[in-house]
């Protein structure tokens, strides 16, 4: 009787049970990771309670987009940009102790304030600003330059 069939069929199957053990262990190692943490018993159980966490995430996801959506509405109503301009506008006057401050939105719109120095005291001025430009008060030259300064400054850091 010829032993050398017998040799390579029991060779094969040692092969394929070693592949399958091998496959087994590998699943049963990806099928732990997967349950952790879980009370499950059936992989059935298992995936679907995989499931419920993954959709209570993607509303989770949905509401934190839609306040992160909101604030980036709102952000561009508050004062992003600030200038501040120093200046001595009599000559009698030492110093640059007169300024212009502007505070203004992404859009340019906000509040200029002015601080005039004389010798008598400071005299404070404030005028409303829309898109670059006075609303109820002309804006002065150096008033304009604040404004820009704002913006320079803002583009230079966004």
């Amino acid at each position: 009787m010829n032993l050398i069939p017998v040799v390579v069929l029991v060779v094969l199957l040692s092969i394929w049970s070693l592949v399958l053990t091998i496959l087994f262990v590998r699943l049963s190692l990806k099928i732990r990771k997967i349950s952790k943490g879980s009370k499950k018993d059936t992989i059935v159980d298992i995936l679907n309670d995989i499931l419920g966490r993954e959709e209570g995430i993607e509303k989770r996801l949905g509401t934190v987009s839609k306040e992160v959506e909101g604030l980036i509405f709102d952000s561009k109503f508050y004062i992003q940009k600030i200038g501040l301009i120093r200046f001595n506008p009599f000559n009698d006057t030492g110093g640059d102790q007169s300024f212009i401050l502007a505070l203004v939105n992404q859009d340019d719109s906000g509040v200029v304030i002015s601080g005039l120095h004389t010798r008598n005291g400071t005299r404070w001025y404030a005028k409303k600003v829309e898109h670059g430009k006075g609303v109820e008060h002309e804006l002065s030259e150096d008033e304009i330059k604040a404004i820009k300064s704002a913006t320079r400054k803002f583009k230079n850091n966004g």
